[in-house]
């Protein structure tokens, strides 16, 4: 039960992060699809519509940054984040789950400290009602809640991690891991 629940929150924060890709394309898409209809205009001699997304590059730098935290934990479960594991590789399987321990003791102890220090972030700009300072003024709460959220749930991943390794499974990306190795990914 636990495990569908962790699962089912890890491919939710995916979905957000694909969903703030999105948006981001949506958006990009529109204003050079009203780039090329302003310039087909001047081509026939007609005045240009002057279609802009006010903020774009502020609301999609918002967007991007949500999408990259959202998709944290999952890329960690998949096995898709770099690590370095020459190391690991040279020592037997006891001391492996050591360091992979320690290593995903670690992790959680800063993804959490990340995390408290972005919410805390985030409960100021709300506190203070503070706004972007573009032309369309964005609550600065909500990218800021956003990169909190995402990191709450990388924590989250990196906690259960460690509670694999602990009760004497393999890390969830190991096989992924050992694809790569043997040059069988994808």
């Amino acid at each position: 039960m636990m495990r569908r629940c962790l699962d089912g929150l890890y491919r939710l924060a995916l979905w957000l992060s694909a969903l703030c890709l999105a948006v981001i394309a949506v958006l990009v898409g529109l204003q050079l699809a009203g780039r090329i209809v302003d310039g087909l205009l001047k081509l026939v001699g007609l005045p240009p519509y002057g279609f802009v997304i006010l903020s774009l590059s502020e609301i999609a730098g918002y967007l991007l940054a949500a999408a990259s935290f959202f998709a944290l934990a999952a890329t960690l479960k998949a096995g898709a984040h770099i690590r370095v594991t020459m190391l690991l590789a040279g020592v037997g399987e006891t001391r492996r789950r050591i360091l992979e321990i320690w290593a995903f003791g670690a992790s959680a102890t800063f993804s959490a400290y990340m995390t408290w220090n972005l919410a805390s972030f985030a409960f100021v700009s709300w506190q203070f009602n503070e706004v972007s300072p573009g032309l369309i003024p964005v609550p600065l709460v909500y990218p800021q809640a956003a990169m909190a959220a995402g990191a709450l749930i990388l924590t989250i991943a990196l906690v259960d991690e460690c509670v694999i390794i602990i009760g004497g499974g393999r890390p969830t990306f190991r096989a992924t891991e050992d694809a790569i190795t043997l040059g069988k990914e994808g």
